[in-house]
């Protein structure tokens, strides 16, 4: 086991999960709090995304499967990432009244942004051996939250004005250096990670024939049993959590209208336990089985929901959102494990790219019944947050039924 692997690999989510919170936190309140634009349409663009992803990342893994140039793929799409996140930077600063541009450019960087986890989340199978997946997994979600509060503590002062750099003043000051800290911090893994060269590696490969055959090559990979049912429970219980993350700030302004700078202390408190969260379950679920672990984290989940509509007292609110944050790191820590443990090795980055796909298709169904009950109900006020919220405690309960079905095996032990 490389220790310097491990530790790039964990740094590049520590690196990229500043831009993720400091854009979904601030980027999605410019767009629908400052410039007007509903909730439906901010929802709208992870969908878009999503279809992106469903054209092209089962295609470029499956290909990175055939030739070992999955670290290749990865490099690129990083530089690609940051250039995107670049152009929203400077469209918001300088040309604030482009709003369209700015979307166009942000949703080019979230796709990006989720493509490299089709090669990011694959490797963890290069870098530790079986009975260590979901300790190495919870090391870097545990980076992946870790750089989440750096991005907060950094942007804070510029989104409270007491800062000022260039451009438009607020929100829009937060994501030029977050953008170019990512980059900064993503150089190691660029440059230092290193895998073993390919045992087999194709010397032609054509495109169109990658395409031609990608719907028997799906077929094939859903045959098996257990990868199907777990990337239909993956699907339902990660639509409620990426749902509810997506709109979490819009949910605190919209129901309890709170300032920019108590949002950002609470999302640190919750980032706080997500770390937490992310390592103490990496650790417990290698002792007591992936699916065990995964089963007690979505229990926790249909709780949770309930309670976030229910509370009207923003101090308890706090303290749940908070204990919330532990959920939120042990989910995909578990999850990214559970799916190294059920996913052939030769077919890694093809498997990976539907787990990813589970996970931003999702937003096909999560964002679209949030924007519908927060537009149906747009007569009840706050309230329709409220329902919207209670309503994701349905998705996670149909994916603990499909993941009941599933047995996850590794090379110690079954679940």
């Amino acid at each position: 086991m490389n220790k310097k692997n491990i530790f790039f690999w964990a740094l590049y989510d520590f690196a990229n999960s500043i831009t993720t919170i400091v854009f979904f936190l601030y980027f999605s309140q410019w767009l629908v709090v400052d410039r007007g634009v509903s909730d439906f349409w901010y929802n709208m663009i992870f969908t878009i995304g999503s279809i992106l992803l469903l054209l092209t990342a089962p295609i470029l893994g499956s290909i990175a499967d055939k030739n070992g140039k999955q670290q290749n793929y990865l490099n690129w799409i990083t530089v690609l990432t940051f250039l995107s996140f670049l152009g929203v930077s400077f469209i918001t600063l300088f040309f604030s009244h482009q709003v369209f541009l700015a979307v166009l450019f942000f949703i080019i960087a979230n796709y990006l942004y989720q493509f490299s986890f089709v090669f990011y989340n694959a490797l963890l199978h290069h870098i530790a051996p079986p009975e260590r997946w979901g300790r190495i997994s919870g090391i870097g979600q545990t980076g992946n939250w870790l750089g989440q509060i750096t991005g907060l503590l950094i942007t804070l002062p510029l989104a409270s004005g007491a800062v000022y750099l260039v451009g438009e003043a607020g929100r829009a000051q937060t994501f030029l250096p977050a953008t170019i800290i990512f980059f900064i911090l993503s150089i190691p893994m660029l440059l230092f990670f290193k895998l073993p060269k390919p045992e087999v590696a194709y010397n032609k490969i054509s495109l169109k024939e990658e395409y031609k055959n990608f719907w028997g090559q799906f077929k094939e990979l859903i045959k098996e049993p257990n990868i199907r049912l777990f990337l239909l429970s993956f699907f339902f219980f990660n639509d409620a959590i990426i749902t509810t993350q997506n709109n979490f700030s819009i949910y605190m302004q919209r129901v309890f209208g709170v300032s920019d700078s108590t949002k950002a202390m609470l999302l640190i408190g919750i980032l706080a336990t997500s770390a937490i969260g992310a390592f103490f379950t990496g650790w417990l679920a290698d002792k007591i089985g992936l699916k065990k672990a995964l089963m007690i984290i979505l229990g926790s989940w249909v709780v949770i929901f309930p309670l976030m509509g229910i509370i009207s007292n923003f101090v308890v609110f706090i303290i749940l959102s908070i204990m919330m944050g532990f959920f939120f790191g042990a989910t995909w820590t578990v999850s990214r494990a559970a799916m190294t443990a059920l996913c052939p090795k030769e077919k890694l980055n093809f498997g990976f790219s539907f787990y990813t796909l589970a996970e931003r298709i999702s937003t096909l169904v999560g964002p679209l019944s949030w924007g519908l009950i927060t537009s149906l109900f747009i007569g009840l006020g706050p309230i329709r947050y409220r329902i919207a919220v209670m309503f994701m405690a349905i998705f996670t309960t149909v994916g603990i039924f499909y993941l009941k079905k599933v047995e996850i095996k590794n090379t110690n032990r079954s679940f």
